[in-house]
């Protein structure tokens, strides 16, 4: 009831018309504000100096608006509109640039479009257990280059993706399995009618997950097409699979591998592996805590140079690639709805690795970070 008003309240804002919004009652205001606050030791940086500083980041922070309508036989659309909501007023994104998307379902699945998580990104998630995507606990520059919002061809090693101009599927469940599929439009070549390389960059994502009571299990691959910017190559590819179980409700424990390649060139390409483990424990009454330790291996292959993503950067091939990242957070829930979080993270890169903590800057190679951070969530 609440959250109708809330509803009503903002459509009467923005000058709809209010009383048809209340009479349909299908539209929802939702979000998640968290914001943290970190002290974190840089290490020394490529200008040969020790830098400490004190940074605040609202990762994963949002605000959003969904309905629905029946149509009959069974079929209904939807819609959703979700934006970024920076507490800090330092990045604010546009109107929809988070999670958004029109859409039909009914017992053929669900269909639609818009900007929205990859399959690949949505099943990886459940089991990167104990520790956050993004942030200073976060793991996903390490695992899987990042997790940003992307048209194609950018942060080509990011391959936790909220991809734009995307055509998305979701078939009916189950038994507890499912299938789900995504590939995104060609936007980007229409201002390049005139391009030598005529590259049309495109994005695939296959995924399969099951979910039967404290059992969930998943994999996933993903295509990035032409995003060297080469027509017919430059082609990077990825795939994870992992799982996670919950023992008598109160304590998870999950993990999942993956692997991403790079064509750098016609003839090289980098090879990375990438795996996390973690727990997440629900000691007593409001207590919690949450743990991880995730490793990406090595670059292997022919490959030269490094690849960007976002928040992280693949080394090129070779030797003392690879780096460690240990997270712990105690866990105060307040409610369901609101938590506040106490925690510490660690990176250890090998001596060619320059990885950085969520959120920061680049590092020197073989430069190691860790940090003390606080943050409050609150979700409506």
């Amino acid at each position: 009831m609440q959250k109708k008003l809330i509803a009503v309240a903002v459509a009467g804002a923005l000058g709809a018309p209010a009383a048809a919004l209340a009479q349909a009652g299908t539209v929802q205001v939702f979000g998640t504000l968290y914001l943290e606050y970190g002290y974190v030791d840089q290490g020394t940086g490529t200008n040969g100096a020790r830098n400490n500083v004190d940074i605040m980041q609202t990762p994963n922070s949002e605000i959003g608006f969904k309905g629905e309508e029946k149509l009959g036989g069974g079929i209904s659309a939807w819609f959703q509109c979700a934006s970024t909501a920076d507490l800090r007023g330092q990045s604010p994104e546009g109107f929809c640039s988070r999670n958004s998307a029109i859409g039909l379902k009914g017992s053929f699945g669900n269909i639609f479009m818009g900007r929205w998580d990859t399959p690949f990104k949505r099943t990886l998630g459940p089991n990167r257990v104990g520790s956050n995507s993004t942030g200073l606990w976060g793991a996903a520059f390490l695992l899987s280059g990042g997790s940003t919002s992307t048209v194609n061809a950018s942060s080509r090693a990011a391959f936790q993706r909220r991809q734009s101009n995307s055509v998305n599927y979701e078939s009916p469940t189950f038994s507890g399995f499912q299938v789900m599929g995504a590939f995104s439009s060609t936007n980007g070549a229409t201002a390049t009618t005139t391009a030598q390389t005529g590259a049309k960059p495109r994005v695939y994502s296959l995924a399969a997950q099951y979910r039967n009571g404290p059992i969930y299990i998943s994999g996933a691959y993903e295509r990035h097409n032409e995003f060297a910017g080469t027509a017919g190559g430059g082609d990077d590819k990825g795939w994870h699979i992992g799982a996670n179980y919950t023992f008598m409700g109160k304590v998870k424990v999950g993990g999942v591998f993956t692997e991403q390649k790079f064509s750098t060139s016609a003839a090289t390409e980098g090879k990375v592996k990438a795996w996390t483990v973690g727990v997440d424990w629900s000691i007593q009454g409001p207590h919690g805590l949450r743990a991880s330790y995730t490793k990406a291996d090595d670059v292997t292959g022919t490959s030269t140079v490094t690849v960007a993503g976002s928040g992280s950067t693949r080394p090129a091939a070779g030797p003392d690639t690879s780096a460690d990242l240990w997270t712990i957070q105690y866990v105060h829930g307040f409610s369901k709805r609101t938590e506040l979080t106490l925690g510490y993270a660690k990176l250890d890169n090998d001596a060619a690795a320059s990885y950085t903590l969520g959120g920061l800057s680049g590092s020197a190679a073989g430069n190691n970070q860790d940090a003390w951070g606080l943050g409050l969530k609150h979700r409506f």
